[in-house]
């Protein structure tokens, strides 16, 4: 009897582990329908900098501040900037009082001026042609002297050319100014315009705004230094877009394809799972970069890909090692792209 029972103990272990052997196994099988990489979080920045050399007069956040997209985030002294506006601004006010004359033409008044001018000088021209024709007959009967009748002829012909610079005078005031004065007059404004404007642009420029949202990784310089475009005032990490760069093995590069759903988690926060997409596939392939695992993966060729976080609130930093998993039985009315992102947020 109790070799019986020593039997069945025997069989019942074997049994248990065989079973234990068979699980071992399927855990180490690769699962076929997910492929699982490891990279590090990747994201962009900017060096904010001035578009006009100037001196900092105001710089209000720190290292690891938080910035929204518009928001002031340094000035410059403005004095010398406010001085070329008031200025570019007053020429070109003037220069459209200049069109604006041209335009409206003549004065009633000035054409009655012009016209009685000419009117008076066309009485002194025909009184000086008289003297003139008198004098003649006399010189001719002896009773003047030539030079007399020389001297009125004089008076006369400078009448005459006076009587008609006149008249052109009045001509002019009734026909108003030329096309061409006109066009070098809109010529002239439209140039003092532009120099106003940009004026008011340099004006403008005195202030730094944030090009985006993100966190002030390094504040460059301080109020008082003397700022150029060659000099970055902030470098700033954007928060969007984030993504984790990984490298696909050439083998599997024919089971993803862009806009693909992926998971991605990181050690810092065991159990948080962050959603993606796939969202750039390298068109070339490189070696495995030097801190990837082993030599021997070391000299594998693989394809740089960048999985897209959805919502990565504020917990994925730059440089953070992440792993990425992708489904590879998603159908092709699975959600793609940035619309991963909408159907895990509406997801209950």
């Amino acid at each position: 009897m109790a070799r019986r029972k020593l039997l069945v103990g025997g069989i019942a272990a074997i049994a248990l582990a065989v079973a234990a052997a068979y699980l071992l196994l399927q855990g180490q099988r690769p699962d076929r329908n997910s492929l699982t990489l490891y990279g590090n979080v990747d994201i962009r920045e900017v060096y904010a900098a001035f578009n006009d050399s100037g001196r900092l007069v105001s710089l209000p956040f720190q290292e690891g501040d938080t910035v929204r997209q518009g928001a002031l985030i340094a000035a410059m002294d403005a004095r010398r900037f406010q001085a070329s506006l008031a200025a570019a601004q007053a020429q070109a006010a003037s220069q459209k009082q200049l069109l604006a004359a041209l335009l409206a033409g003549s004065r009633p008044e000035q054409i009655a001026q012009a016209k009685a001018q000419m009117d008076a000088l066309a009485i002194l021209s025909r009184n000086d042609e008289a003297n003139y024709r008198r004098y003649a007959a006399l010189a001719r009967g002896g009773a003047a002297a030539i030079q007399q009748r020389d001297d009125a002829q004089a008076a006369y012909l400078n009448a005459e050319q006076t009587y008609e610079a006149a008249k052109q005078a009045y001509v002019l005031a009734v026909k108003g100014p030329r096309t061409e004065d006109i066009a070098a007059a809109q010529a002239s404004y439209a140039a003092a315009q532009a120099n106003a404007a940009l004026a008011a642009q340099e004006y403008q420029d005195t202030k730094l705004y944030a090009p985006a949202d993100g966190v002030i990784e390094e504040r460059v310089q301080e109020p008082g230094d003397m700022v150029s475009p060659a000099t970055p005032v902030y470098l700033i990490a954007l928060t969007n877009p984030l993504w984790v760069r990984a490298y696909v093995p050439e083998d599997a590069l024919g089971r993803i394809r862009l806009g693909m759903a992926a998971d991605i988690t990181t050690d810092s926060y065991p159990g948080q799972i962050y959603h993606g997409w796939i969202g750039y596939i390298s068109p070339t392939a490189e070696f495995t970069p030097k801190n990837v695992e082993t030599p021997d993966l070391r000299a594998q060729l693989v394809y740089q890909l960048r999985v897209y976080a959805c919502a990565p609130r504020d917990q994925l930093r730059l440089g953070m090692p992440a792993t990425v998993t992708i489904g590879l039985a998603q159908g092709r009315n699975s959600p793609r792209g940035p619309d991963v992102c909408g159907a895990h947020a509406s997801a209950p």
